[in-house]
């Protein structure tokens, strides 16, 4: 008859792996820190506008999201650490000798991870993001030099948008954003009846943002059966915002947890892909997976370490199958940012597959 494992212990494993989880996390922070402090301050070296106050409040900004990449690095190291600890002091051995199974001891560790996993999600995340966002814009006024540019691509900016005469696709050189108004320059516009039939082409110096009109001054219109007009002012009726406009460069990693969803639905109703967004949020949903896979990788390899020798080989080997199978997400990310599998199923891949491996070895340890 199986031995119950008492709450006692099972706190006692817990403060083991949470404390050195939080002093590991702690750690990479620090790093991380005085590295991107490092970075930033050769970045703004011919700045002498920006001064080290100013780049150190960057670093901190950007100092949560850097966290968010090292929550399971933190999980599967502090997890080693409590581990090896407590196989050195023979505890883990006396307590398998008492007849709690590794898969009992593991139980508190595992709830402990998997709730990491939700507080990254739901609390850490929504701070990483808001100060993700702040970062980016002081980036862009304090190290790019784009005090009132909104993020467009090297090529300009593309926009398309529709109403009930069809659809209009709009390119232009930059746009400008001064409080809440928006300025394009250099727009060129291909109209439509419909989603395929073209209608006219419109290039203007500027176009101003307006209550559901694009505002162009000095504006030329290419019909196809009438010859070409010069307007000084024409308006094209829009269903843009200038919320909709920011929304569709915001990345994901700068949006909460609790408004992806949300933002997919706009951008998908607008005739955007969401692909990058859905892809994102459903990596975050799998995330408490993740860290529990992360602490059966620990355990397979320190709990080996009580049966046999090579300490060294078997903790580098840990550390270094814990790193492979992390960074394997990134490929896997890329494959269905890229659309070659589902989005659910690169989000989930890493996680599914970390963990159904860590559950093999242990059942090879413990019972094979």
């Amino acid at each position: 008859m199986p031995v119950r494992l008492s709450l006692t212990l099972s706190a006692y494993i817990s403060r083991h792996f949470l404390v050195r989880f939080l002093g590991l996390f702690a750690v990479f922070l620090m790093v991380i820190l005085l590295f991107d402090t490092i970075e930033l301050l050769r970045r703004s070296a011919s700045r002498p506008e920006v001064s080290f106050a100013m780049v150190v409040e960057m670093a901190l900004l950007k100092l949560p999201h850097m966290g968010q990449q090292t929550f399971p690095f933190a999980v599967l190291f502090g997890g080693m650490a409590a581990f090896w600890r407590l196989t050195r002091n023979y505890e883990l051995m006396i307590t398998r000798a008492a007849g709690v199974s590794a898969w009992q001891f593991l139980l508190p560790v595992l709830i402990i991870a998997f709730l990491l996993g939700v507080f990254r999600v739901t609390v850490f995340n929504p701070l990483a993001s808001a100060t993700l966002s702040r970062y980016e814009r002081l980036e862009a006024v304090r190290l790019k030099g784009r005090a009132s540019f909104l993020a467009i691509s090297p090529g300009g900016l593309w926009l398309r948008q529709a109403n009930d005469q069809g659809q209009a696709v709009v390119h232009a050189g930059n746009i400008v954003q001064q409080g809440i108004e928006v300025e394009l320059r250099d727009v060129v516009v291909f109209a439509y009846k419909g989603s395929d039939v073209f209608r006219e082409r419109i290039n203007a110096e500027h176009a101003r943002l307006e209550d559901g009109f694009w505002h162009m001054r000095n504006a030329w219109v290419y019909n196809p059966e009438r010859p070409p007009r010069f307007e000084s002012e024409f308006w094209l009726e829009t269903n843009l915002t200038l919320n909709k406009i920011q929304d569709s460069f915001a990345p994901p990693e700068t949006m909460s947890f609790w408004d992806i969803p949300d933002f997919i639905k706009t951008l998908e109703k607008a005739g955007f892909s969401a692909v990058r967004h859905r892809l994102y949020w459903h990596t975050l949903l799998a995330a408490p997976l993740l860290m529990c896979a992360m602490v059966l990788i620990a355990a397979t390899f320190t709990l080996r370490h009580a049966r046999r020798g090579g300490t060294t080989f078997i903790i580098g080997s840990g550390v270094l199958t814990g790193f492979v199978l992390y960074f394997f997400s990134d490929v896997v990310f890329a494959l269905g940012l890229s659309d070659s599998i589902p989005v659910t199923l690169a989000a989930w891949t890493p996680s599914g597959v970390t963990t159904l491996l860590g559950l093999a070895m242990l059942l090879h340890l413990e019972d094979g």
